[in-house]
């Protein structure tokens, strides 16, 4: 009986001597093989970038079928307003601000307050948490908006709801704060390159403007992630010269000067513009209604303008071909930009959520 004890003693202590052994020799197999941070950081990137670009494509799917089931065609919303009484290019931008406001009013109101709705505010001064809910309550805004002409494009709602998947993704995976940061630039980064057919402007955007560095460990990371976005639309997409712009011979030094004072006055024009974009959000929320009526006086501003210019619908691509296509006189191509410019900033001001860069 007690040899039989003491064979039963050792076989458990082989036993677990053995499962000791080898339960070490996998841990450190384990740590021999995991990623390092950057390799780590560089995979979530990937990913990110995946599900950027197909928000991207999927998006644009989707806003064709609303074209198609809206207005029976798929053209630029500038050549449908063309096509339209001037009854209805009134009309339709009015109803699809209010359609677009009851979208926000009542959405926002029954999800109630959220923190960290802003993009920048969320990567700058938060923990990187974006609300879901939000984000599709305004992506359906948005798409009622841009349906209906509103003066708006479709690659803000792209760069919010990329990096607000990214960052649904860490806050489910309990990753910290540092980290959702990330994921919410690389987001956005992978949103901008998908949106605009250009990595290397997403990637230089989320950097600077999103989290105002550019260490390689940061940088890296959203510079794959905007790649991938990019392959995956031009592949669903195909690639597309968004611009046919006609060409140009440098020949002289003496034309220099010129292209320095175009710079300075796009970057003059571009300051006026964003100080009429805060004026007229002031303007807006000074009236005394509420966010239907609100976007419903845009949509009013927006069709009386396309009553005489219907190229203010939409986000502009299509005018801006044309314009460099052919020939105008130089009043039309002036009055038209000022209408574009009312269009947007009314748009914009009202509260309409949706992007002011062609696209």
């Amino acid at each position: 009986m007690a040899a039989r004890g003491t064979r039963f003693n050792r076989l458990r202590q082989w036993i677990a001597g053995f499962v000791h052994r080898h339960w070490r020799r996998a841990l450190a197999l384990r740590e021999r093989f995991r990623p390092s941070e950057e390799a780590f950081n560089l995979g979530l990137a990937a990913v990110v970038g995946l599900v950027g670009g197909l928000i991207n494509v999927g998006y644009f799917a989707l806003l064709q079928l609303s074209k198609l089931t809206t207005h029976h065609q798929s053209g630029d919303f500038s050549e449908i307003a063309e096509g339209l009484s001037p009854v209805l290019r009134v009309l339709i931008p009015t109803l699809g601000g209010v359609a677009a406001g009851l979208v926000l009013h009542f959405g926002l109101r029954m999800i109630g307050p959220q923190s960290g709705g802003n993009l920048l505010e969320v990567v700058v001064a938060g923990n990187g948490r974006l609300p879901m809910r939000q984000a599709l309550i305004k992506g359906l805004s948005s798409l009622i908006s841009i349906t209906s002409g509103a003066s708006i494009g479709r690659e803000g709602l792209v760069t919010q709801l990329s990096a607000t998947i990214a960052s649904k993704w860490g806050q489910l995976r309990q990753w910290q704060p540092y980290r959702l940061r990330l994921l919410v630039a690389c987001g956005a980064g992978a949103g901008i390159a998908a949106a605009y057919n250009a990595p290397l402007a997403g990637a230089v955007f989320a950097a600077q403007i999103v989290l105002g560095n550019f260490s390689m460990a940061l940088f890296a990371p959203i510079v794959l992630a905007s790649v991938v976005a990019t392959v995956v639309c031009r592949t669903y997409l195909g690639v597309i010269k968004w611009y046919d712009v006609p060409s140009f011979d440098f020949t002289q030094l003496g034309q220099l000067p010129w292209f320095l004072l175009l710079g300075i006055g796009c970057g003059v024009f571009g300051a006026a513009f964003l100080k009429l974009l805060r004026w007229s959000e002031v303007a807006f929320r000074k009236l005394p209604a509420s966010m239907p009526l609100r976007l419903g006086a845009a949509g009013v501003i927006v069709g009386v303008l396309a009553v005489w210019f219907p190229q203010v619908w939409g986000n502009g691509f299509g005018p801006t071909t044309q314009l460099l296509k052919e020939s105008y006189a130089l009043q039309f191509v002036l009055l038209l930009a000022l209408a574009k410019l009312v269009a947007t900033v009314a748009t914009v001001g009202s509260g309409a959520v949706g992007g002011v860069m062609t696209r």
